[in-house]
C-alpha cells in the first residue's frame, strides 16, 4: 500500500506480493468530509470509507452495499495509538501499535489478524498489509484506510 491519502481525491492501488495490482482505493474529492472507494480490479465498489465527524470523537465508517459493516475509531481508554474497530454482526477488533509509522496490528480476541509495517519495503511511503488466511481481507484493508485517514 502506498501512502497518497493525504491528499483529498488521490486514488491508489494496493498491490498483492507479486506486486500486481489487487484493488484501488478511490479518494472522493471535493467532499466535505473525506471518503474512499475500495474497489476491485473490475471497479466493483468492495467497501466505502467515511470520516464521521458529527461526534465526540471522530471516527471512520465502512459501509459495504449503503449498510455499515464496521465503525473505527479511537479508543476511549487506553495508550496512544490504540484504535477501536467496531464491527457490525461480528466480533470487534483492536488496532495497536505505531499507527502513524505504520508497525501495528490489528488483533480480535487477543490474536493478530492482520500486521502493518514498513519494514518490509525500502520504497518511501509503501507499507505491507499481512492478513491472516481466512479473514475478510476488503474489511481489513479498508480498517488500515480508514487508520490512515484518522491518523493524518
Amino acid at each position: 500500500m502506498r501512502q497518497k491519502l493525504a491528499s483529498i481525491g488521490d486514488d491508489f492501488w494496493i498491490e498483492d506480493e507479486q506486486g500486481e495490482r489487487v484493488y484501488k482505493v478511490n479518494g472522493k474529492a471535493l467532499r466535505v468530509r473525506e471518503s474512499f472507494v475500495l474497489e476491485d480490479l473490475s471497479g466493483r465498489e468492495v467497501a466505502t470509507i467515511q470520516e464521521r465527524k458529527l461526534s465526540v470523537r471522530d471516527k471512520v465508517a465502512i459501509e459495504r452495499d449503503g449498510r455499515p459493516v464496521a465503525t473505527v475509531h479511537k479508543a476511549l481508554v487506553g495508550i496512544r495509538d490504540r484504535f477501536a474497530i467496531d464491527v457490525e454482526g461480528g466480533a470487534d477488533l483492536k488496532a495497536h501499535g505505531n499507527i502513524v509509522d505504520h508497525e501495528y496490528e490489528i488483533e480480535r480476541d487477543g490474536d493478530a489478524v492482520a500486521r502493518i509495517s514498513k519494514r518490509w519495503f525500502r520504497v518511501r511511503d509503501t507499507y505491507g498489509v499481512e492478513i491472516e488466511a481466512g479473514e475478510d481481507e476488503a474489511l481489513l484493508l479498508a480498517a488500515v484506510v480508514a487508520l490512515e485517514s484518522l491518523t493524518d
